[in-house]
């Protein structure tokens, strides 16, 4: 029985099963997954329930580790914009080089005067908590969400600091394995870095050339192929170099992520997913490996050392980097104030308390264990301080700009470009690729993927908005849409476009879900899309006026079926109402909307109903707006 409990494939099994069990709670509780997952793997690791027992997967664990980094570092560069980068290319450059040297300095010091260590050991703790890692640092970004420049410098620290970190801790470990080799240390650095860097493009360019070549990969195919290659070259240019895979995948990763292939996205996707699978797995194997005997014979001054970490040697490095850049000192104070350790650190920890031992070097041992606190504790501070800190240093970017809408058929292009014509930034999310690359032709903001999909979503970036709107054909995926981006993202206010004859969404949901029924009513919502895609239908700017008799016209209302509708050649509505401005701001136009004298509605017309519309209108006080910018022929954009 015991043999079948400790088998590594259950153990791998059970890590994976718990990883993702763990950070499903901390999505629900709202607290760092990375808490979640190393309390689990002690839990359930030999100090705990015995249930996982990495010492069962023997030689087997470094492997395994290795393969999944190699996925994680080539998912984290994907999602790094080179374009972004470039613009905060000083302050990102200088914490890789100084506020590394940095790190390593203060982190030696702290574990050789505090600890007692053996300056052999101290500098190789030095050299394990130079990484911070993305795993860790982009989740929290997410929650918090900073200003744009202030989150590319830390995500770019996040991604790149890993491969040089961990090259760094690499080459400390065999300067110390192998005393008196200081130039050849130096040597095998910047050897690393040459047979990664110019791997790592050419495995990327690869890709990229290959992923942009319709049909060359089979459709279906994509991501499983970029797997193989990603993991292949790992291992590869480890065999030639050691560690210089690590270099080779963030690289790829870059460009991949950086080129014009046109299913990148669903590759960042995919990989997204992967990477928090393995991300569980990972750190839920690492967890359990390290004995709480271990931790707790370090003895308080652990808790010293963590402190100056983050107290004294975080604050400095950054401070010192990023001195005559382009952040403000409010950004630079929060950037000295964010270096949560991620999964690199936790990997290269085990591993060198594994070659150490074999060594016959004492310490190893306590040193995993002084890093896992160090992300512990990290983690643990930074994710529950970094909103209050961002909010206190006025750095959070603001909650109410503009809307995200699902949907670039012709009502949403038409409603994002009232929204601009209005003043109002909004961002589309599309999937189809036609349509997007239509919409932005038109100069309006895109983001390509499937809005349902989270990965998607964030991108969009629904927190800081303030509301979500749908208009696809799609009514059930459009009350999907918005609920999603309220309840997940916690977005204000929510609107969709239910068609007029399917009826699957009914008002009893619509009350529920606390969503608004954009136009004020069910509409012909496959009609009104053909119509504006084709010009049949034209977006047209009223302002509500004054009565003739002096009298404000106010909860005037558009035309619609009934007595007071204008002439009708057919039964359908000739005027679509999207948007209104009046004296509170923009809003989509709903059914709880009473248009006062002096607002301004943007609405879709039939054209071949322009005059009777104009008729109808004008004698409920709607005039149409000569002043205000066509939304059939947009301003340029004010950005999302």
């Amino acid at each position: 029985m015991e043999a079948t409990i400790h088998a590594p494939a259950l153990t791998v099994a059970m890590a994976l099963a718990v990883g993702m069990v763990a950070q499903t709670l901390g999505r629900h509780l709202r607290v760092p997954s990375i808490v979640l997952l190393l309390g689990a793997g002690v839990a359930l690791g030999p100090d705990g329930a015995g249930v996982i027992d990495t010492g069962a997967l023997g030689a087997a664990l470094t492997p395994l580790v290795g393969f999944a980094v190699a996925v994680i570092l080539f998912e984290g560069g994907m999602n790094l914009e080179l374009a972004r980068v470039r613009r905060q290319e000083r302050a990102v450059r200088r914490l890789l080089t100084a506020g590394a040297l940095v790190t390593l300095a203060g982190g030696s010091l702290a574990a050789r005067f505090l600890l007692g260590w053996t300056w052999s050991l101290a500098v190789l703790f030095g050299s394990l908590v130079i990484v911070t890692g993305p795993t860790v640092v982009t989740p929290l970004l997410r929650r918090v969400r900073v200003e744009p420049r202030l989150r590319t410098v830390l995500e770019a620290e996040g991604v790149l600091i890993d491969a040089v970190g961990a090259i760094v801790a690499v080459v400390t470990l065999e300067l110390v394995l192998h005393p008196g080799t200081g130039v050849q240390g130096a040597a095998e650095f910047v050897r690393r870095f040459a047979v990664g860097l110019p791997a790592g493009v050419a495995v990327g360019a690869g890709l990229a050339w290959l992923l942009d070549r319709d049909g060359w990969i089979p459709e279906g195919l994509e991501n499983v192929f970029v797997l193989a290659i990603v993991v292949a070259a790992y291992e590869a240019a480890d065999a030639l170099v050691a560690e210089a895979g690590l270099v080779v995948v963030t690289v790829a990763g870059l460009i991949v992520g950086n080129s014009s292939a046109p299913t990148r996205r669903e590759l960042a996707e995919f990989k997204e997913q992967l990477t928090v699978l393995l991300i569980g797995m990972l750190f839920v194997l690492l967890a359990a490996d390290v004995r709480l005997a271990e931790i707790g014979a370090l003895g308080g001054a652990a808790a010293g050392v963590v402190a100056v970490l983050m107290l004294a040697v975080r604050p400095l490095a950054a401070l010192l980097c990023t001195a005559g850049t382009s952040l403000p000192w409010r950004e630079r104070l929060f950037v000295a104030w964010m270096a949560p350790r991620g999964i690199v650190a936790a990997a290269v920890a085990s591993l060198f308390a594994v070659r150490l031992e074999a060594a016959g070097i004492a310490g190893g041992e306590s040193l995993r264990a002084l890093v896992f606190l160090v992300i512990g504790v990290t983690v643990t501070v930074y994710g529950l301080t970094a909103a209050p800190v961002a909010a206190l240093l006025g750095v959070r970017r603001a909650a109410d700009r503009g809307f995200v809408i699902l949907g670039a058929n012709g009502v949403g292009v038409a409603l994002a470009s009232c929204l601009r014509a209005a003043g109002a930034p909004a961002v589309l999310v599309e999937a189809n690729a036609e349509r997007a690359n239509r919409a932005l032709e038109a100069g309006l903001a895109v983001v390509f993927g499937n809005g349902l999909q989270e990965s998607v979503l964030q991108r969009a970036q629904p927190e800081t908005r303030a509301g979500a709107i749908a208009v696809t054909a799609n009514e059930e995926a459009n009350l999907l849409f918005v609920r999603r981006a309220r309840e997940e993202f916690r977005c204000p206010r929510g609107w969709i476009l239910v068609d007029r004859v399917a009826g699957h969404v009914t008002d009893r949901l619509l009350r529920d879900a606390r969503v608004g029924l954009l136009s004020g009513r069910r509409r012909d919502v496959q009609v009104w899309d053909l119509w504006l895609e084709r010009g049949r239908a034209r977006v047209r700017a009223f302002r509500v006026e004054e009565a003739a008799d002096g009298d404000a016209r106010s909860s005037a209302s558009p035309p619609e079926e009934g007595r007071d509708a204008a002439p009708a050649a057919s039964t359908r509505h000739p005027l679509l109402p999207l948007l209104i401005r009046a004296a509170g701001g923009v809003a989509p136009y709903d059914e709880a909307t009473s248009p006062q004298a002096g607002d301004t509605v943007w609405a879709a017309v039939d054209d071949s109903r322009t005059g009777e519309v104009a008729q109808a209108l004008a004698e409920r006080g709607w005039l149409e707006a000569v002043n205000e910018p066509s939304a059939s022929a947009p301003a340029p954009p004010s950005g999302a």
